[in-house]
Parts: structure tokens; sequence; C-alpha cells
């Protein structure tokens, strides 16, 4: 009678530890869709694009583990981008990142359903993205990144570079609501610096050439060029007539001084587009744009080219370039 006791005592722990045996493989993990659509002087994947990719990746988003990018890059023109961002819905993807103003308005014309996020973005409200900062409302949130003080700052710098100056030339585009704006911050800041503006309005590409005739005509000892999308699309050859032309010229993004332009400040680029990937993340796990604050610039960037001052003869001063967070040697 012991001994069969025994035997039940020993068996019975025995039968529950033994397990089923699943003969199924485990269920892949979902991969998420994100859309992208670049501006084209900015392709990725780059540096600021591989930024944005790191910022999933350490709030565990991986590409090509559970999620894929859709790439997309155009130029300006509204069917182009119109083009890419119907593409993208076509592509069942489930949140869009629009890398400017006319990016994110293509994605806001080709969906009403697929979350949105945007970045380097001017005033959101007055272009029609969102109805307010704190509530956007709709399936549009994410970073504007330009404000019209920004350009009254520029103007200061320009006058620390170039001590003495008394006249510095605007590069603008006078169909700009937005540089409309900035020029009225320029024209309010300009008498406290003691300089004069001269306005050079430029409707296209083909006017560059003309308008820098005209800086050096009015004897513009440096240049500011503000925020168009066709001027950016121009970069390069913006940088390259204010190099022939010797004229110190302060831009409103990094890409125009690591191109050759003197100096550029604006929001750091950097730190955008890591919030942009916090911005996704949250999204992806089941956050609604509409609840979704828009937020504005936090950090900035100075950007200056000391090989483009040695060019131009300038010496800066050592107080500038304590200022600025990137210096080009």
């Amino acid at each position: 009678m012991w001994r069969k006791t025994v035997g039940l005592i020993l068996l019975l722990p025995l039968g529950l530890f033994v397990m089923p045996v699943s003969t199924g493989a485990s269920p892949a993990p979902k991969v998420s869709r994100i859309g992208i659509l670049y501006p084209c002087f900015r392709p990725p994947p780059g540096a600021l694009f591989d930024i944005f990719r790191q910022g999933l990746r350490d709030l565990g988003y991986v590409e090509g583990q559970n999620i894929v990018f859709e790439l997309r890059c155009a130029a300006v023109p509204a069917q182009q981008l119109d083009a890419l961002a119907t593409e993208l819905v076509q592509r069942n993807v489930e949140v869009i990142l629009a890398a400017g103003t006319p990016q994110a308005q293509a994605a806001k014309r080709a969906t009403t359903r697929i979350p949105i996020v945007f970045m380097a973005t001017g005033d959101a409200v007055d272009v029609g993205l969102i109805t307010s900062l704190a509530q956007p409302g709709g399936n549009l949130t994410g970073l504007t990144s330009l404000t019209p003080e920004q350009s009254g700052k520029r103007l200061a710098l320009l006058s620390e570079a170039v001590p003495g100056i008394s006249r510095v030339a605007v590069l603008w585009d006078p169909t700009s609501r937005w540089n409309t704006r900035e020029v009225s911050v320029m024209e309010a800041v300009a008498p406290r610096l003691g300089v004069q503006l001269h306005l050079l309005p430029v409707r296209g590409p083909g006017a560059f050439a003309q308008a820098f005739e005209d800086a050096m005509r009015a004897g513009a000892g440096a240049l500011s060029v503000l925020i168009a999308p066709f001027i950016t699309r121009n970069l390069r050859r913006i940088v390259d007539l204010a190099l022939v032309h010797r004229l110190p010229t302060i831009f409103w993004m990094q890409q125009f001084a690591e191109a050759g332009g003197l100096m550029a400040y604006g929001p750091s680029q950097r730190d955008l587009h890591r919030r942009a990937a916090d911005y996704v993340a949250r999204i992806l796990q089941g956050a609604k744009p509409a609840e979704l604050p828009v937020e504005q610039p936090m950090a900035f960037e100075l950007v200056i080219n000391l090989k483009t001052a040695q060019m131009l003869g300038l010496t800066l001063p050592s107080s500038l370039l304590f200022q600025a967070t990137e210096v080009i040697r």
C-alpha cells in the first residue's frame, strides 16, 4: 500500500509539467508602411533622413523588421507632388511624413484618412494645413519650423559678420505671404542695426542673375535670402552667384552654407527629424493626429562657412564664431 501511494505522489507533479508541443510557427511581427514625401534638394536617404530613421529605431521601430519606408522625392510643382502623394496613398501606407509646406499640402490633398506628420513648414495655420497649433483637427499634425522673427535675427548676424555694413540686399518672392511677413520684420529691425534694405523681388529662377546685378549697383554689402520654394530649388545657382559677386550671404538652412554660402541660421533640421520620428511612432501606437498639438522650433543652428569667409576676405569676429553650432573649415 505504501509503495502505491508513493508512486501516485511522484507521478502527479510530473504530469503538471507535460506541455502540448506546438507545430505552428510564431506569427510574423506586424510591419508598418511609412510614406516619405521629400523635396528633391534634400533627397533621402541622407544624413538627415538617417536621423529620422535612428529616431524610430530608438523607439522600437526597425526598418526591415517592423517598418518599411516608401520614399518619394519630387520638385515643388504641384502636379509632381500630387502624383507622388497619391501613389503613397495607393501603397496603403499607415502614416505619411511630409518634409516641407508644398509636400504637406500635396499629402493633405491626397488623403483625409491617412495620418500626416509634417515638418519644416512655415505657419501651418496660415497656409491651411491645420486649424490651430493646439488643436490641429483633421489628419495632420507635426512640427512648424519657421517664424518671421528669424529673418530679423539673420539680419543682425549679417551686421555682426560685416561690421560697418550700411546696405543689405534681400532676395525674396513678392507673391509669398510668408516672405511679405519676413520683410516687414526686417524693415522694423533694420533701423536699430543702422542698415538700409534693398529689396530684390524675384518671381522665378530666370531673375536671379539680374537681381544680383541690381544688388551690386545699389551698393549692397551683404545679402539675405528669404524662404521660397523656387529659391530653395536653386540653392547651387544662388550660392555661385553670391561667390561670383563676392557678396556675403546668409540663408535659413544649413545646406546653403554647406554648398558654399557664408552663413545659415534657422531651426535645427536634425532636431526636427528626431522629433518627427516621435510623432510617427505615437501615431503607429494609436494616437490620433487631431489630438497631437503642433510644436514649434526648440533648437536653432548657426552654420558658418570659414572657407567662404576667407574667399570673401572676411575676418569674422570671435563673438560670432562662438555662437556657431557648426563651423565649416
